[in-house]
């Protein structure tokens, strides 16, 4: 029973507004094995989270335009999908522990691909 709970796919959800930045954090989870979607902004995300139960992790930028900022998305996602783990970066702003979800993590821009790899890998 333990390999078959080891065996399910990890699947993120990355949520950034610069098209080349999500595109290089897309490209680094598939090459690490992971399942992936993207949105460029908090509305995007949360209708691909209401459609997709699969999504265990958020990957999200605090700065985006839209509806919401990165925090506030994590906040309503954690209330709405208690089961889902967060990755919050950010090269602009350095949120204070208090203003994260429970269990959430904070990695500063630029991050290096094994700090976010060590990441998932805790979570999954």
């Amino acid at each position: 029973m333990e390999s078959t709970v080891r065996s399910r796919v990890t699947v993120i959800l990355v949520v950034e507004d610069e098209p080349l930045i999500r595109m290089s954090a897309m490209m680094l989870f598939q090459g690490l094995g992971y399942r992936t979607f993207e949105a460029a902004n908090a509305d995007e995300a949360i209708a691909l989270l209401e459609t997709h139960a699969e999504i265990t992790i958020v990957f999200t930028d605090v700065q985006m335009e839209g509806s919401m900022d990165g925090i506030a998305l994590t906040h309503y996602a954690a209330g709405r999908w208690p089961p889902l783990r967060f990755i919050i970066v950010s090269g602009g702003v350095t949120p204070r522990l208090d203003e994260l979800p429970v269990g959430a993590v904070f990695l500063a821009k630029p991050y290096a691909d094994a700090a976010v790899g060590r990441c998932i890998a805790q979570f999954a």
